[in-house]
């Protein structure tokens, strides 16, 4: 029994499949493994790499919050953004998290401070699911370091 995926954006559909084994959320409450079966449920998504394991292969994208549906045999991804692998641009992404890291210097505190980690956050996201995908610039940054690096 397989699991049927979708994931989509107010934009875009960004990811479908009906053969899906596994999927793996970051859910507000901390990453949610989701199965063929799997009681009825919807809960909202933070910032992280969803995981999609089909067969041998996985395959990861960045999403930035929402909302997932699971049923039975479906899983819906409602993402505030998301991105697969192959449309991350390592470089921008760079970017953003130096930026992120000077704004995090300049403004230790208050809305601003907390604006700036979120893009941290987001960066170091994007920067992870590219290195997974085995992007070769995709090599510092990741998902869980510290902004120092």
């Amino acid at each position: 029994m397989h699991l049927r995926l979708d994931v989509v954006t107010i934009e875009r559909e960004v990811y479908s499949a009906d053969d899906v084994d596994m999927v793996i959320v970051p859910g507000v409450e901390g990453q949610m493994g989701i199965l063929p079966r799997h009681e009825p449920i919807v809960t909202g998504l933070r910032e992280g790499a969803l995981e999609i394991v089909r067969g041998e292969t996985r395959d990861v994208l960045a999403i930035a919050g929402g909302f997932v549906e699971v049923r039975a045999t479906h899983v819906v991804v409602l993402a505030d953004v998301a991105e697969r692998a192959d449309e991350i641009d390592v470089a921008r992404a760079e970017e953003a998290r130096a930026r992120a890291e000077l704004a995090l210097r300049e403004a230790p505190r208050g809305e601003d401070a907390e604006k700036a980690l979120a893009s941290l956050r987001r960066a170091q996201i994007r920067l992870q699911v590219a290195r997974r995908a085995g992007h070769p610039r995709a090599h510092r940054g990741g998902f869980g370091e510290t902004p120092e690096g």
